[in-house]
Formats: C-alpha cells, structure tokens, sequence
C-alpha cells in the first residue's frame, strides 16, 4: 500500500486481526445516524472529529484532535471501533495512559498531505496543547472536473500570527466551511497573549520570592493549577527563569516523560526539592460559572507538603477566569493564601477567532463549542455564527444559494449543506457519489421544500445558461432562460424586465436573480408607474406578459377588498407556502403621496438592508390553492385536547385507502393540522400518487377548486398559477386558509362598555366560525389591570365570555381556565413547573435579546411580564406572526405540565418560544405573566364565575335588560351568580360546571350537580372565638357539640366506585402517595356496605408504643411526602398516623351537606366499625343539648372548660364548637360561625395564630449578619389579589432556619422592586414573591399607620398589625393565597379581650 495513500477499512480489518485468530469479514457500513452532531462530521465523508462517544458500525474513520479528555470521551482500552488518526504525541499519549491497543492508532506527521478514503487529509499544529492539530480535510466532489470541497476542523486551537504565513493553509482561503473551537467566542473574552500571561506569573514568583529574603522566616509555596496535559509552556519557563525543578506527581510526569519533558530535568516528583508545585485543576477553586476559590483546600495542601511553608500562593491560568481590575489581573485572597486568576488560555480569544476567520473567510463556521451547538437547530450557534457575518464570503454563499435552485446534481454550497450528511450515509470509504446517490440528493432538495420542478427540471439548462451573451440566444434558449427566471422572481416582473436583466448579467440566471433583489424597488416603481385604469399597454409592451401584469394590481376592481398586502392580522405560518407582498415591506409604509417625491432617489439608490430580509423569502413563495368550498371552516382547527387524526378527516372511502400515502405526503412537506384536509384532497385526486401530489403542491398546475380559475399563460412561460375568483377579485393567499381569523381596526375598548351596549358579535376582534384569537383575552386582561372594583372587572370579564359564546363557543372552558391562571382542577396536580429563568431563557431566543439586557429590564420594571413585552414591541418581524388562538395556549401549558425525563427543560423552552413567537399587542405581557403564575388582574374564581353566569344569562336572553327594571335584572344575574359559586363549591371542577351552565342557561341550578367522589370540595372553615362564654352566647339555646382540635393534617379521604381510596389536603392536593398506611386502616376500618363515602378527618402523627402519645405537626411533617411518580413505601415509614375522623359529606352516592351535623354522625357511624385506637378513631367529643346551653348554666361552663383542658393535655390545639341540629349543614370553603375554635390564648388578647406570608427582609444585623432578619408578613386580600403588611417578625427562629432562608429567598424569588400588588409602607432591603406560609403568634393587635392589614374595615387609612409576633411554624399544606385574610384579621381584631378606642390618635 502507497504510503501516502491511507484506507481506512483496510486499516479497520488489519488491526481486528491483532485481536481475531480469524480474518474478520469486510464489514459493510449503514446509513449514518441522525444522532451524530453535524459539528463532528465532515460532510461527503464517514470521517468523525472527536466524535467516539458516537462510534458505531456506520464508520471507521475517527479523527482525535488532541488528548483532553472531553475530546477522547468514549475510548477505552477495549477500543474496536475504528482506526484513529491523530498526531504522534496524541498517538504516543493514547498507547500509555489510556493504553489503546496500538493497532487501531495511525499517528500522521505534520504539513504532510495524506490521502484517506479518496480525501485529502493534512494535520497542522493548533497551538493547544502538544500534539495538538488541525484538520484540513479537501474532499473530491461527485464529478472530476467539479473543485473538491474544503473544511478545515480546527480541534481546540489558539491562534498566532504564523498560521497566517502557514503553507498549508493557503488553499483552504474561501473554504467551504471552518469547524471552529467557539470556546470564547464572545467579545467579552479579550485577554492577553499567553506570552504576557506567561510573563505575569513569573513576575508574580519573583517579587514574592524577593519580599520573602528580607523575612528568613517566611517561606512560600507556589501552586500552579493545570490539565493532566496543557499549561506546559507556563511550566518550563517557570524552570527556566528560576533555575529550578518544577514538582509533578507520578502521574503527570508519565504525561510529561511521553511529551518528552522528563528527561531534561525541568520536573521532579519529590517535593522537597522546589517550592513550585503543580496541583490538580480544580484543586485551587472551581472556576465555572465564575471563580469559587477554596481556601480550606490550599490550607490542607500546605500542611500536606511540608516545608515549613508560612504563606501560600497559588495560580489558576484559564481564560474563564479573566477579570482585569485597575490594569492588573483579580487575585483573591484569605489570611495567608493568594489566589491569582491568569488569562493564560491555550483556546482563541474573541479578536483571535475573528481575526482566523478573516484571514480563511470561509463560507461558513461551524461552532464546535458551546451549549446545544451539537444540534443541527442550535439557536446557540446561529448567535455565534453571527459574530462572523462579515468576514466569511458571503458572495459565495449568495451564489451557492441560488445553486440551489438551478443545481447540477454534482455540486452542492450552502443550500446542501444540510442534506450532507443524508447523502454520505450512502458512501463507503473511497467511494465517489454514483447516481442512486445524486437522486437522493435530488429527493432531499425536494424534502427541504424546494420543488421537484426546480431541483430537478431547471438542472439540465444549467451549464447552458450560466455565463452566454443574448445576442447570441436564439428564440428557444431565451425562452428557457426567461422560464428559470419565472420559477425564482416574484409574479408582477414583466417580460421586458426579464429580458434586462438577461442582458445585464450576461444570461447568467445567478446573476440576473441577484441584480433583480438588489434593484427590486426600481423594478416596482416601474410596474406601479405603468400601471392605469384606462391602459396597461400604452405603458410597457407586456407582449405575453400582460395576462401576468394586469391581475396583479386587478384594476378593474378597486373598489373591493384587495388583499394583496397581508395585514398585521394575516396567517403566515409558513413563508415557504405563501406569496409575497410585490411591495417591501420598507416601501409599504410610506404614503401614497411620498411616493413620487422619493422615486427618483430610489431609482438613484438601492433599496437599504430593511427589506433584504424580506426579498429573500421570495425564493419560497407559493401561491396555495384554496380549500374546496371557497372559506375555512371550523373543523379545519384541530380539537383542544388532541390534534386530528388522519382516519377522522378521511372524507371517502378512497381516502381511508390511502392513509399512509397521506401521512407520508404530510411527512414531506411538514405539513400542519391546517394542511390535511387540503393534503386528503390532493392524495385522492391524484389516486395516491405522492409525486404527482407534490408536483401540485408545489407547482399549483391543476386541479385548484371548483370556484377558482387559473391565469392562463399564453407564451411558453410556466409561471406559477395567480388564481382569480369568480367574482372576479384577486386574493393573494398567505395560507392554505387565507380568510383572515381577526377583524381589522376593532377598538379594545369595546370590552369596556356597559353589558347593556356591548354587542358581542359586532365588537369582537374575531370573525363569526372563527377560533377565538388570544388577543381577546389579553385585551381584556390589560383592561382589567387598570381596574379596582369587582364590578367593573365583572363587567369587563361578562363581555369577554359573551363574545365567546356567541362566535366560538368552544373555547369557554380554555378561557375560564385562563383567566383563573389554572390549567387543570386542584386536585389533579398538573403544574407547569416551569421558573422565571426557564421563560427568560425563551425570551432570549424568541426576542433575540440577552439575559443582562432581560435583567436590566426587570430592575426597571419589576415584572417580567413587562419586560417581555418591552422587547416584543422593539423587535422587527419579517412577517406578521399567525394569530395565537386561545385554545392554542391552553392546549400548550397542557402540554409543559407533562413533560417529565431528560431534555424535559428543552421541550419546555421550545413550547415557550413557539408561544412567544405568534404573540402581537398584548399577548406576550400576559403569556409570561401566565407562565410565571402571576397573572395580576384582580380577578380571582370568585369574580370570573359570577363574570360567565352574567354572560350566559345575557346570551340565552338577549332582551333581558328591556324585559324588567334595573333591580329585577341585578336580582336574576344575582341569583345565577350565587348558584354557580355554590355549585362550584361541591363540585370544584370546571371542566363539569362551565358545560353544564352553558347548557342550562338562565335555568341553571346546583341542584342538577352533585358531589362525585375523586374530587375533592373546599373544606368548611372554622370561625375565631375568644373564649368558652362566647361560643355559648352564639348557640344559647341550640344544641351543640365540642370536639378536639388535633395538630395534624385536614385530610378528605375518598373512596371512589372503584373501591380505591384517595386522600386530599386542605387546598386539594391529592397526597394519597403520603399515606400508604392510610389506604390499609380506611379499608379495613369500613363496613362492606360502604361503597363510596368523601369525608373529613384529620392526619395525626401517633407513638403507638407509648400510649398512643398524640404527636406534634412538626413529628407528622418528618414523614416523606411522596409525589405523583414516587410513592411512600411501608418500609419508609418512621411516623405513624392515626386517622380521627369528624364528619362525612357524601355517602353511597347521597349528598350529605344539608344534612344536619347529628345525622351526618350517624351515617358515618354506619359506614364504619368501631374505633381502632391508635389506628382509627372518631373526633373525642361531648355534646350539649339545647336545654343546657346557655352562659347561666354553670355545669355547662365547667364541662366544657374541663373538656377544653383535656384537649390541651392531649397535645390537642384546642376545641371545636359546633352546632348540631340548627343551621348545622356543612358549608364548603365558608368560614362559619356555625364552627367555632377555642384554642388557649397567648395572652390575653389574641386568641388564634395567625397564617401569614413572607414577602419581604431586612439584611440581619450582629450575629445574625448574612442571613435575613427581620421578616415583613403579610396577609391576603381576596377581593383586591393583594398582599398588605401585618408585621415584623423576628422571634422563633433557629440559627438553621435562617441559613435555610437565606438559600430559599435566592434567585427568581428576590424580586427588583416592590411590586404593586405589595400594600406596605414598610421598605425592606429585599422583596421576596409569596412563596410559602408561616404561623405566626403574637399578644394582640394594634391598629398602625405603617402597615395595611385590613386598611378599611376597622380604620379608614389605617391597618391592623401584631404586638410582639413571634413565628411558630411552617404551614406546607396551604398556599400564599389561602393565608389569613384581611377579613379574618379585622374579624380577630374585634373578638379580642383587650379593646382599643380605633379613633385615638386621629
């Protein structure tokens, strides 16, 4: 074998034979995954740069850059794969350290061309680490007279001046592509050359070294952090200088002895010989993300080593580490250790790659490094690739990408770059492309949506038309070189304007198509000047061209609807399936009257970059036939809940033989939902020829529809069909549906009329049929941000749902689901787990912004809602984006709170960005807001129920404000409203009520719903009392009962038809997972004959091995708590539970809340065995008939106050009271006085914790510096979704809490600036977002002019705050909003023992 020829399966099956007894067969080779990063292979070869962790049997070639470890990840000394070409330092390093069997090693010397495969392959020094290179790789092309193309893989590299003078690289200038080492490639990273590095650290040596002679006693150790190989330059010059050894472990002098070092006695492994110590990389400090240094470590070394060292100075050279303060380099120190953090960096800097990359200007740079850049999509190396925008050839890659339009099958530029890697996976080593090959290449170019017509058709003119002189065209030739221009330019260019630019570029089509988008606005100018009502003629001889020119403008009817420009609200969904505007989008905002003033300095000058990116598109410009029928319909949009499947659309019988042509055709174009029905009807015409289906696709030569009469041509040229309508007006079609879902120049502020005046039809922002835009929402949340009152909001919300119901009524439920900032019911757990830096990640993609920008933003703003929205409005669009729909929304937050596993975060992002990409006005304020969860309307369930009861009763009764008076109308929406709220309370799912009271209307009652078990209802609440004498002045006279108060978990326990138990917290969240042992008392507690049962108990921890000790929340709370993917096992247990159960509100499929309390005791009783102490026990009570209850009675005083101290000794918080025959119903989610609590009081004064949220802290001062203290708590207000201050709190904590604070309240959850919502007079040093619920206890309440508690309800401009609060607990099974309310501490704030005249002071 010539040894300058190199086969790589020849290699491949000699070294198998050092490792077979038998010759292994010639193995052949499958098509190249997909999975294979597009930065690791070279097109039109098998060859694969650092790519082992992707071996496979699909190649032999590997090429290694260099020996660091995220380079050679995936070899090991059972390496088979593949031959591996390296340098032969690489080669020398992989046989001895990781003791690669040296058969499949084929080191290659420098600057020597090899031929690999039928490539040339030649290796440069990179200038990295030894043995470090660059790959030059010229690759033959299918046709031998065709230049070869040409990459160059740079590995890991640092460039220096020489490579400019470097041989070698001088016939890769204009390369076809550079894979380039992106390691630094941003301009911030712009640090010094390794030889100032160098320098500096060697500096530094000296004058410590210097300062140390006039103190004998000091004596210093040096560490220099490094690689297991690299920093070897910053080594041996340390030697050299000082005239010393440098000391290394055994490994790394293995390392240097292969590099060579070893033998000159530069390095030695005892370290008493040199005070230069060389240390692992990380040893000194992590230095990703930013520089962490530990100093603990250095202190340990420094004992370690010996020596009697009194000072230690290390250094740490990476280019990550960079910082310059005061023109020196950042050093950070403690005590008697130094760090010093050296810009040494063996990669590029940001100036060294733009200079590289100036002096190859290739055609195209492939980032290497960097996050996501292995994905052939990757939004990461599109940002880089754009800091090289003007130094690779760009007139080049102009003209490789109208080749690819009029390609020969043998050469491929830019446009094919993609489809390489599908056109390799045909080839074997050595082999050339033969034509099976060249038409998949052809297939591909189809695939990519250029049509077969153009990829295929135009190919064979190509060598004719590519550089002639038109003069000496004759007829025929010209005619084909006019077609090729037809298939490239928009429609209204006019035959004499094909014919210039023929003539101007020399019958080159490259040419002429890129002169015509340089003078594109000229070319107009010249049509729209020639263009008249009374001739088209007169002006410019059109000769065949005229049937082309006239439709374009349709003179004839100017006074219809003319959408030939596409408006903000037009569906452009995909440019390559619409047709362009013939104006820019530059020309299309001036004036009607500017244009003749500017027409000659247009014809002057070309048209400025702002309508280059538009032009562009023109390339794939169609004109879509329209769906058979003439309009869209409503079932053109897929379903909420799932997208349509093929067998659902299949009109015929034909059509379900042709399922899979269907899907296939679907496959190719990448079609949408929108695109199936149109794709059903093509496969059926065409009798499931897929080929001729794309050619109608694609061309739109036939069958367009029965209402649609093409534009026939009469010369030769085969333009693509213009379609004009029987009514004779011209539609340009900017979708596959191009009737238009939003209405043009409606006002927002409709929403705000009065319900009386709104029409919902009329003043909608959408079309009757339609699918209701999200526009419509957020319209009408950016109204309701600037309202207070409930009424107001109410109204705003009822016109919203009106126009709903009346043009779309499917999309309600969505919208109420929207509105509530939920996306499914409580207790069906779906979150979208998703945090604000997940959505400012997608905001940097989907704006192009950056994340600092983002943060300076927020600093200004306080909301990332407004943030979005501020770089929304500054971004320029290419096209307008297709309406969001509301349903579209809905279906895609579904869609994130299900996305679980690996790259769950990325899917995330991309349905985010998806999302950001389709808003307009306001829509991308509320998106984010809904993102985040906090949508800040002031409209809670409460508001939005009452808001659709309005609406339905509105539609189902359009005259109902004619038909009575003001106060009968306000009567009837009062009494719809009450019962939707009520029917919402036993049955919290709106997926059930929001169809049923659509259904019913007006006529719409709670009692046509029941209680189903497996959804749990909002617990009845108790109210506050400040003592025994007061519950017994509320029930004098009504019989009642006294239960324990327990400490543990509210719990609803659910037994479903099923037979399966579940249990829910207080605020719904299913926690059955929690409570296996649970599930075992509850069925064997119940009798057979309860078949389904929803009752209410509480979960409390039990010792059962001393007395049944009833333990604290705290002891219950230690449990595990499980999650809908992880279960508690039995065995994971350390607490055990006891459940007391104390009422039953739905049993064997009867509803039991209207049920007196006395005879829900008796059901629940019959359901279940006796009590099972430690396991299963009913609430300890004891009752008082009427007859005794009364405050004179003083056996009743003394039972229970002996009943109340019982619960106290019990580890009980107190007592319940409760009626049991009068008003005695269980009322969810209502706050009852028909329930009372009596706890022990504090002191005398306040009576009851309270449930309180931290929003904001003061930094801790003393010993508690570096944690947070004080907290400012805050209450709830329902009725305004706002937080208002109560207190300071700074009393119960512990030194560990405050740590675990200081961690929590970090990142996303410090907010800027106080946000609105925030009530307070209060300014703490930070703001936290409501996150969590605290118990706080105090002495009593004071009302006070700083904080807001309850402003209003017992002093006009003052709030209610606590006197000395002191936190208790955590409270984890309640969220920030179901914290106390402002009611409740108004409420509490008149019950207390201690009165205050609220007016002193005034």
């Amino acid at each position: 074998m010539d040894s300058q020829t190199l086969d790589s399966t020849k290699l491949y099956l000699t070294a198998l034979k050092t490792l077979q007894s038998e010759a292994p067969p010639t193995p052949s080779l499958p098509p190249l995954p997909s999975s294979i990063p597009h930065s690791k292979l070279i097109p039109h070869t098998r060859f694969l740069v650092d790519a082992f962790r992707h071996a496979g049997p699909h190649s032999h070639s590997y090429f290694l850059s260099h020996f660091h470890s995220d380079h050679y990840s995936g070899l090991s000394p059972s390496w088979s794969r593949g031959v591996i070409f390296c340098s032969h330092t690489t080669a020398a390093l992989l046989r001895r350290i990781l003791h690669i069997p040296a058969a499949f090693i084929v080191p290659l010397p420098l600057r020597q061309p090899l031929r690999i495969d039928g490539a040339h392959v030649t290796l440069l020094d990179a200038n990295h680490c030894p043995g470090a290179v660059q790959f030059l790789f010229s690759v033959p092309r299918a046709t031998a007279d065709a230049a070869a193309l040409r990459y160059v893989h740079t590995g890991d590299f640092r460039f220096c001046n020489s490579m400019v003078s470097e041989p070698a690289l001088a016939p890769f200038v204009g390369a076809d592509a550079v894979f380039l080492d992106t390691t630094y490639c941003n301009p911030k990273f712009v640090f010094p050359s390794q030889e100032e590095s160098i320098d500096y650290v060697a500096s530094v040596v000296e004058s410590v070294e210097r300062e140390c002679e006039h103190n004998s006693s000091d004596k210093v150790l040096f560490l220099v952090a490094t690689y297991v190989i690299g920093k070897e330059k910053i080594l041996l010059e340390l030697a050299r200088r000082f005239k010393r050894k440098i000391h290394v472990d055994a490994r790394k002098m293995e390392v240097l002895r292969v590099l060579g070092y070893g033998e000159n006695g530069e390095f030695t492994e005892d370290g008493k010989e040199s005070n230069i110590h060389v240390v692992g990389w990380n040893l000194l400090g992590e230095t990703w993300p930013y520089f962490r240094p530990n100093f603990v470590r250095m202190k340990e070394v420094m004992a370690e080593r010996g020596g009697s060292y009194s000072k230690v100075v290390g250094f740490v050279p990476t280019g990550w580490t960079y910082e310059v303060k005061r023109n020196r380099f950042a050093v950070k120190s403690k005590d008697l250790f130094k760090i010093h953090l050296v810009p040494y960096s063996e990669h590029s800097n940001y100036d060294e790659l733009r200079e590289y990359v100036k002096f190859l200007k290739p055609k195209r740079v492939v980032p290497t490094v960097g996050l996501d850049v292995e994905k052939s999509d990757s939004k990461h190396a599109d940002k880089m690739r754009k800091y090289f925008a003007r130094l690779v050839d760009e007139t080049a890659n102009k003209q490789d990408f109208l080749r690819g339009f009029l390609r020969d099958p043998g050469e491929k530029g830019e446009a094919g770059f993609k489809a390489e890697k599908v056109v390799s996976d045909a080839l074997g080593p050595g082999q050339d492309m033969e034509e099976e090959e060249i038409n998949a290449l052809k297939k591909t170019e189809g695939d990519m949506g250029i049509g077969p017509v153009v990829a295929v058709g135009l190919s064979s003119f190509m060598e004719e038309t590519y550089a002639q002189d038109p003069t000496l065209l004759n007829d025929e030739e010209k005619e084909k070189i006019i077609q090729e221009l037809t298939f490239c330019l928009p429609t209204w260019v006019t035959r004499n304007q094909l014919l210039d630019l023929i003539s101007i570029s020399g019958s080159n089509v490259i040419e002429a198509v890129s002169n015509f988008y340089e003078r594109e606005t000229e070319f107009h100018e010249q049509v729209i000047s020639c263009q008249t009502p009374v001739s088209t003629s007169k002006c410019c001889s059109l000769n065949g061209m005229d049937s082309l020119a006239k439709p374009c403008l349709n003179t004839n009817n100017t006074g219809k609807n003319i959408d030939i420009f596409p408006s903000q609200d037009s569906k452009l969904t995909n440019l390559r399936h619409t047709v362009p505007s013939p104006i820019s989008p530059a020309k299309r905002k001036r004036s009607t009257d500017s244009k003749q003033n500017k027409k000659a300095k247009v014809k002057a000058k070309s048209e400025p970059s702002g309508s280059k990116q538009a032009t562009i598109t023109r390339f794939f410009s169609k004109v879509i036939p329209e769906m058979p029928g003439g309009t869209q319909s409503d079932n053109s949009e897929p379903k909420l809940d799932q997208s349509s499947k093929v067998e659902d659309l299949l009109p015929t019988d034909d059509g379900q033989m042709y399922k899979d042509e269907i899907d296939q055709f679907m496959q190719i174009i990448n079609g949408t939902e929108s695109l199936k029905k149109y794709a059903i009807t093509i496969i059926e015409k065409t009798k499931g020829d897929i080929n001729k289906a794309l050619d109608i696709y694609y061309g739109n030569s036939e069958n367009l529809g029965e209402k649609q009469i093409s534009v026939q041509v009469e010369s030769k040229i085969d333009r693509p069909v213009v379609k004009k309508h029987a009514s004779e007006e011209l539609r340009i079609v900017p979708d596959i549906f191009d009737q238009k879902v939003l209405k043009d120049n409606v006002d927002a502020t409709h929403l705000s009329l009065p319900p009386e005046k709104y029409n919902p039809k009329e003043h909608a922002c959408w079309r009757d049929g339609q699918p209701a835009p999200y526009l419509h929402i957020a319209r009408t949340f950016n109204l309701l941000e600037g309202e207070k009152g409930r009424i107001k909001a109410t109204s705003l919300l009822c016109n919203m749902f009106r126009s709903l119901l009346a043009l779309s009524p499917a999309d309600v439920l969505p919208a109420v689901y929207l509105c509530t900032n939920k996306i499914a019911a409580d207790h069906e757990n779906k979150e979208l787990n998703i945090g604000g830096s997940l959505v400012t990640a997608a905001l940097e993609e989907a704006c192009g912004t950056n994340r600092l920008k983002i943060r300076e933003m927020f600093n200004k703003f306080g909301d990332l809602g407004d943030v979005a929205q501020e770089c929304r409005q500054t971004q320029r669009l290419l096209a307008p984006p297709t309406p969001l729909l509301i349903k579209d929304v809905f279906s895609a937050l579904q869609k994130i709170s299900v996305q679980t596993g690996s790259r769950s975060t990325s899917r995330k992002k991309g349905i985010i960005v998806h999302l950001m990409r389709s808003c307009r006005e306001k829509e991308m304020k509320f998106l984010v807001r809904t993102l985040v969860r906090n949508l800040r309307i002031g409209a809670m369930l409460r508001t939005v129920l009452p808001a659709l009861a309005h609406a339905v009763a509105m539609n189902s009764c359009p005259t109902l404000h004619q038909e009575g008076t003001a106060e009968n109308i306000k009567e009837k929406l009062q009494v719809l409203s009450m019962a939707v709220v009520e029917a919402y309370n036993i049955l919290p799912n709106l997926d059930l009520i929001v169809p049923s009271l659509m259904n019913q209307g007006i006529d719409f009652s709670v009692s046509s719903l029941s209680m189903v078990p497996g959804i749990p209802i909002k617990p009845m609440l108790a109210k506050i009392t400040n003592g025994i004498p007061q519950a017994l002045k509320l029930f004098e006279n009504k019989a009642f009962t006294c239960e324990y108060k327990y400490d543990g978990q509210r719990a609803q326990i659910h037994k479903l038809v099923d037979g399966s138990i579940r249990v829910f917290s207080r605020n719904g969240d299913e926690s059955t997972s929690r409570f296996p042992d649970l599930i075992d008392i509850i069925k064997e507690s119940s009798k057979p004959v309860a078949s389904t049962f929803i009752m209410d108990a509480e979960i409390v921890g039990i010792d059962r091995k001393n007395g049944y000790r009833i333990m604290s929340f705290q002891e219950l709370s230690s449990r595990g708590r499980g999650g809908k993917d992880t279960l508690v096992t039995s065995e994971s247990i350390k607490v055990d539970i006891c459940i007391f159960v104390f009422d039953i509100m739905f049993a064997n499929g009867e509803q039991l809340l209207g049920f007196p309390l006395r005879l829900r005791r008796k059901y629940l009783k019959d359901l279940f065995y006796d009590e099972k102490p430690g396991y299963f026990e009913y609430a300890k009570e004891t009752t008082v008939e009427a007859d005794d209850a009364c405050l004179t009675c003083e056996a009743t005083l003394t039972k229970i106050n002996a009943f109340l101290e019982d619960a106290l000794r019990s580890s009980c918080e107190g007592i319940m009271v409760k009626t049991l025959d009068v008003d005695a119903g269980y009322s969810p989610s209502k706050r009852s006085d028909k329930w009372l609590k009596v706890k022990r009081d504090y002191v005398e004064g306040l009576n009851d914790t309270l449930d309180l949220v931290p929003i904001g802290a003061w930094h801790g001062n003393g010993r508690k510096a570096g944690w947070y203290s004080p907290f400012l708590m805050a209450c709830f207000n329902p009725e305004t979704e706002e937080y208002q201050s109560v207190c300071r709190v700074m009393s119960g904590f512990s030194d560990s809490f405050y740590i675990e604070m200081k961690q929590f309240f970090s990142g996303d959850k410090v907010l800027s600036k106080k946000p609105p919502y925030y009530q307070t007079r209060e300014a703490p040093d930070m703001w936290f977002c409501p996150q969590v619920v605290w118990e706080i206890r105090g002495a009593d309440f004071t009302v006070s002019p700083v904080h807001h508690a309850a402003i209003g309800l017992v002093h006009p401009s003052r709030g209610i705050s606590i006197r000395f609060p002191r936190f208790i607990s955590c409270v984890s099974d309640r969220s920030p909003e179901e914290c106390s309310t402002a009611a409740d501490i108004g409420e509490m704030f008149h019950s207390q023992t201690r009165k205050m005249d609220i007016t002193a002071g005034d």
